[in-house]
């Protein structure tokens, strides 16, 4: 077995993510990463994913998410599989910062699109972030956005 290495933070809107597993290191079979969500994090639009499952562990504090119209808090230990096609969000309330990690599968989500929307957010220039470049990356890496993408 060969042994992972772990790639280097990217940091977007006040949150870490760091990739475990990336797709190339797994044959395709699958990417995981953590991601660590200071209190008050900017998260992506709610969005469904087009080809690959989520699945999604909870390490530290609690993490609001919302499934197919559904809520659900996500602490340490548990565990929410968010399939394909499937509309889901999330949020960072409550008084502590948050950790999950996350696994798709197969692996066609990478590292690529949180560095992608890090240089939409930099060329912000701390102003509002340009949607449709977001909407962009998010579609260029098979996320559907759940509301309309800008004009």
């Amino acid at each position: 077995m060969q042994q992972q290495t772990t790639g280097e933070p990217i940091l977007l809107g006040g949150m870490t993510i760091q990739f475990l597993v990336e797709a190339a290191q797994s044959g395709g079979s699958i990417s995981v990463f953590r991601c660590d969500l200071p209190l008050g994090s900017r998260v992506p639009a709610p969005h469904s994913h087009d080809g690959f499952d989520e699945t999604v562990y909870g390490l530290r504090g609690v993490v609001d998410f919302t499934v197919d119209g559904k809520p659900s808090k996500l602490g340490p230990g548990d565990i929410l599989f968010i399939p394909r096609g499937v509309v889901h969000g999330f949020s960072v309330r409550g008084d502590e910062d948050v950790s999950i990690l996350c696994a798709s599968t197969p692996g066609l989500f990478g590292a690529d699109y949180f560095r992608e929307l890090a240089d939409v957010m930099s060329a912000a220039n701390g102003g509002p972030p340009d949607r449709a470049a977001i909407f962009a990356v998010m579609t260029r890496h098979g996320l559907t956005p759940a509301v309309p993408a800008p004009a």
